[in-house]
C-alpha cells in the first residue's frame, strides 16, 4: 500500500472492485475518451489483478495486470493526473509482475501516453497501430531476474 497525493494504491481483484474500477474506467475510457462501452469490458477483467487507486473512499485511478504479464485499462481521473498517482499504480503493477516471476511487461500505450511509460522505463517497439480510434504503440519493459 503506497500513499501518494493523499490517494492510497491497494491490489485487488475484480469481484471485490469491480464497481469502483468501472466507475474510473467508464468516466476515463467511454465519457472521456468515446471508447464505446462494448469495447471496455472483456474478458480479462475477472482473471486480471487490479490496482486501485483511492482518495478517502473515492476511486481515483486503476489498471490492471493480466496472468501473462500484459498491463492495461490505465486509467486516471483528470483531477488526479499529474500528480504521481498514475506512476504509483503502474509501479504496483510492475512490482506484482516481478513477484510473480515474469521476466517482462508488455502494454499497449496510446500515443499521448508514450511519455509516461517511458519515464518508467518501457522501451517502445513495432508501428504505431489504431485501437479504438486511438493510435496505440507496443511497449515493453524487461524485468531483472
Amino acid at each position: 500500500m503506497l500513499r501518494l497525493s493523499r490517494a492510497v494504491v491497494t491490489l485487488v481483484g475484480w469481484e471485490a472492485a469491480a464497481a469502483d474500477l468501472m466507475q474510473v474506467r467508464r468516466r476515463v475510457f467511454i465519457e472521456e475518451q468515446g471508447i464505446p462501452e462494448s469495447l471496455e469490458w472483456d474478458q480479462w477483467d475477472a482473471p486480471s489483478l487490479h490496482a486501485l487507486a483511492r482518495h478517502g473512499e473515492a476511486p481515483v485511478a486503476t489498471g490492471r495486470l493480466l496472468p501473462e504479464g500484459r498491463i492495461g485499462r490505465m486509467a486516471v481521473l483528470a483531477p488526479w493526473r499529474g500528480r504521481g498517482v498514475g506512476r504509483a499504480v503502474l509501479d504496483h503493477l510492475v512490482a506484482e509482475a516481478r513477484a510473480r516471476g515474469l521476466p517482462e511487461v508488455v502494454l499497449s500505450a496510446q500515443r499521448r501516453a508514450m511519455p509516461f511509460y517511458a519515464a518508467a522505463g518501457f522501451l517502445a517497439e513495432g508501428p504505431e497501430y489504431d485501437d479504438a480510434g486511438i493510435p496505440h504503440r507496443t511497449m515493453r519493459l524487461r524485468l531483472a531476474p
